[in-house]
């Protein structure tokens, strides 16, 4: 009988179609992206999930500057998003919209659950609003009056009746599942920004709009005055993208997974969300991974700020696998990063072209001109080096960090370059047929390492080290 494969779940936040995809967004899904390669490479069953959040307030009011219906502006936004699984060469094999039907009725279902339990009621409120982060904020969370994310907006005043979920009755049970679970948010200073949140008491929120003020929305169920708040109707696609409540095989199949999420999406995403799954009566995310903003110079990339890079200018011109290239490895997992052109060219021209792409070129050309055995064995100290390589790269994933991989493996890279240099095997000494045939195997393992970080790099790599093309270079040097 065949072994059935483990499951693994991993999903992104989903983006507003509020404008263009940008770099900034790029690193979240490209993380993701690796993670749900390195799992498939393991020979689990993976589920990856991505796609877009349609409603709100800055959706409905961007579709109305375009002069377009909601549905239509939404149409055209989500298929922008879309096309980052070609220009990225993502593997996600879900996307999931908030304006799917099968999305909605999810979302109405959870509702109903949420206000069985006696969590769901009616109260008249005013609240200084942030329309870009869609959340109301307290006079703490502010610098200068403003919202911290977006200082460029104005905070709206929200005065009306609405529904509110109540968030204050779940901080023990909250606090309870962080300590039971130390690294459920990663990494540990995040955890420890959420615990320090929770200690300081939760406020309940607010899960609705007036349909006369916003009508963009899933209607309230049984109120038709009502529109679900738009946080509350996007946070459940985690779950409405694995089938629930219709199918309940598959979503007990896949639940709980893994959540990668940037640091404006803490509160949200390791907190709201999971008190929420808490009063439906369903199971806590597996953990939440929170990733840093990318900068540029000093400051923040942000659709909001108007100093967004294009990632498909960056692709169009140097290529998919450089970009995921800078993205993981100079980017650290956890904190914010920069992103210069400059740094990016460096990268490029010291690491991919002169390292890894160098390499490449050498050891094939050479393999080329030898009458090579077919029965060809690795040398059991290139054996011992690629086991302590394979040690770091596995640790280093399964921590997600991304970034002590990429330095594992090319640290390979450098030893694979030394040991040219040692055995000088274009000399045709006696042991030159093994030295190739140690170079070839180490490009196969180093083929196998990248395969989640530059699939298409990792692919072309096989087939020269098996002799099945004359080698190409893989990265053109940059001319300064």
């Amino acid at each position: 009988m065949k072994e059935e494969k483990k499951k693994f779940y991993i999903t992104t936040t989903l983006p507003y179609v509020n404008a263009e995809p940008h770099i900034g967004f790029a690193l979240e899904i490209i993380q993701a992206d690796v993670i749900a390669r390195y799992h498939r490479q393991k020979g689990e069953d993976v589920f990856f999930n991505f796609g877009t959040d349609e409603h709100g307030l800055k959706i409905y009011r961007k579709s109305q500057e375009e002069g377009k219906n909601p549905r239509e502006y939404c149409d055209e936004y989500a298929g922008k998003f879309n096309k980052l699984k070609e220009a990225l060469n993502l593997s996600y094999n879900n996307f999931i919209r908030t304006t799917d039907s099968h999305h909605i009725k999810a979302a109405q279902e959870f509702w109903k659950r949420c206000e069985a339990n006696g969590d769901i009621y009616k109260k008249d409120y005013k609240v200084k609003y942030c329309v870009g982060c869609e959340m109301e904020k307290t006079e703490s969370e502010l610098e200068n009056g403003r919202c911290p994310f977006h200082p460029n907006k104005e905070l709206e005043i929200i005065e009306e009746e609405n529904y509110f979920f109540r968030y204050s009755k779940y901080q023990d049970k909250l606090l309870k599942l962080y300590k039971d679970n130390p690294e459920f948010v990663l990494p540990d200073f995040r955890l420890n920004e959420i615990i320090k949140f929770t200690e300081g008491g939760l406020e309940d929120f607010s899960i609705s709009r007036l349909k006369e003020k916003m009508p963009w929305g899933v209607p309230v169920p049984g109120d038709d005055k009502h529109i679900v708040y738009v946080w509350f109707d996007a946070l459940v696609n985690y779950i409405s993208c694995l089938g629930w409540p219709d199918n309940l095989d598959k979503f007990n199949d896949f639940w709980p997974g893994i959540q990668v999420a940037g640091k404006d999406n803490l509160r949200q995403q390791s907190s709201m969300w999971q008190a929420m799954l808490m009063s439906a009566g369903l199971p806590n995310s597996k953990q939440v991974l929170i990733h840093g903003f990318i900068t540029s110079g000093s400051k923040k990339i942000s659709k909001s700020l108007g100093n967004v890079t294009d990632p498909f200018e960056i692709i169009n011109k140097y290529g998919t696998d450089p970009l995921r290239y800078y993205l993981l490895r100079e980017i650290s997992p956890f904190q914010d990063g920069d992103f210069t052109l400059e740094r990016f060219e460096t990268r490029y021209n010291d690491d991919l072209s002169k390292g890894l792409g160098n390499l490449v070129s050498r050891v094939v050309k050479m393999a080329e001109k030898m009458n090579l055995d077919n029965e060809r064995k690795i040398s059991s100290k290139i054996q011992e080096e690629l086991e302590k390589t394979k040690k770091e790269y596995s640790q280093s994933l399964e921590e997600f960090k991304f970034n002590d991989a990429l330095v594992a493996i090319f640290k390979l890279i450098s030893f694979s370059d030394k040991y040219i240099e040692k055995e000088k095997p274009w000399e045709e000494k006696e042991n030159s047929k093994q030295v190739i045939t140690d170079l070839l195997f180490l490009l196969e393992e180093i083929s196998r390492f990248l395969k989640p970080f530059l699939p298409e790099t990792a692919e072309k790599i096989e087939k020269y080290a098996n002799l099945e093309e004359k080698v190409k270079p893989l990265f053109p040097r940059l001319k300064s």
